[in-house]
Parts: structure tokens; sequence; C-alpha cells
């Protein structure tokens, strides 16, 4: 099972999202695909993501792989962490708490219209998700761009160390080609994809 974690304010119809769901759809996997709508709060966030991996019947260490974009990062490090699973972290935050404290209150949704609305409180459940420092840096695939223009990709790499990492030489926080690199991120979680002509 592949489960996606989307970013702040972001959404199932991000730019990333929406590039891996259709790649896995070319490959007929699309029963292990998962990609919920995250609710602001971020024990909720991880409370849905464990019950999305429970109720699709994954099980064991090598059964699930979290992707998870910008905040999304975050608590895929949490989980991976928590459950022993793998994780792609594209562009993570390594200290939202902080960086998020300029957002409180009413934030718009970059897809669809509506608003979240940001409460100190949840920076303290953001402070209790955190992890100080990763084990088993095999189970994890950094992908981090220079040109992030939102979070300082020298932290991601200081939080992540001695795992597979992909360091993109300019690029943005979006990872506007990410289409480039969607195959490497399905094989680093399990999938078998066909080989290249």
């Amino acid at each position: 099972m592949i489960l996606y974690l989307h970013g702040f304010r972001s959404s199932p119809n991000s730019f990333k999202a929406r590039v891996l769901a259709a790649r896995v759809a070319e490959l007929g996997k699309t029963a292990e695909w998962c990609c919920p709508m995250l609710p602001v709060s971020p024990f909720g966030a991880i409370a849905l993501a464990e019950a999305q991996v429970t109720a699709a019947g994954a099980s064991g260490e090598e059964g699930v792989t979290v992707i998870g974009s910008s905040l999304g990062g975050y608590y895929a490090t949490h989980l991976a962490e928590k459950h022993g699973w793998r994780a792609v972290l594209l562009n993570p935050a390594t200290v939202p708490q902080r960086d998020l404290s300029a957002y409180l209150g009413e934030q718009p949704l970059w897809h669809g219209g509506g608003s979240i609305v940001v409460e100190p409180h949840h920076l303290d459940e953001l402070r209790a998700l955190g992890v100080p420092a990763i084990t088993r840096p095999e189970r994890y695939y950094l992908m981090a761009a220079t040109g992030d223009e939102v979070l300082d990709y020298r932290e991601m790499l200081a939080h992540y160390p001695g795992v597979n990492t992909k360091l993109i030489d300019g690029s943005d926080h979006a990872i506007s080609e990410f289409e480039d690199y969607v195959d490497d991120v399905l094989a680093f979680c399990g999938m078998k994809l066909p080989a290249r002509s």
C-alpha cells in the first residue's frame, strides 16, 4: 500500500499527488493507492492515516510506504518511526511548529476553495509528533530541492542523515518537474515497474 500525505493547505488534488495517482493507475495498481484529505489537526491527520492503512488491510513493515510532501513529510516521519513503514519525503517540513506559527487563524486552501483555521493547540500537536532523530535510515528516501522557496533544504539534509537522498539542484517547493522522478519514488515503494525501452 502507498499512502500519500499532502502538505499544509493542500489536498489530494495537489500536483505531485495527481502525478503519482496517474502513474499508479497506468500501472494498474490503483487498489494500492490511498490519498486522503487530511484534517487541520495534526493528531487528526495521523489518526486518519492510520485508519486508512487499517481499513486497507495492509500489515507489517513491508506492506506500507508513506509518501509525505512538506507538512505531510513531517507526518510521514512520525508514522515511519512509529510503525516501521518505509517513507518517501518530498521537501519535508522538519520544524513545522515554528514555520506555521505565522499562519494562525483562517487560511485559504490551495485547491477547490474553502479554508482551514489554524489554532495554537495545533502547534502543540505538531511539537508532540516530532521525531528528534530518525532510526533505520535505509527505510527513508528524501527528495530535497535546493531552490525550495518555502523550506530550507539544508534543514532537511541535516534531519535525515544517511538516508537515500535525491538532491535536486534548483527546482522549487512543488518540485515542478516531479514527473521526471515519479518512477524512482514508486520503485522505492516496492512497485514493480516495466523495463524502460
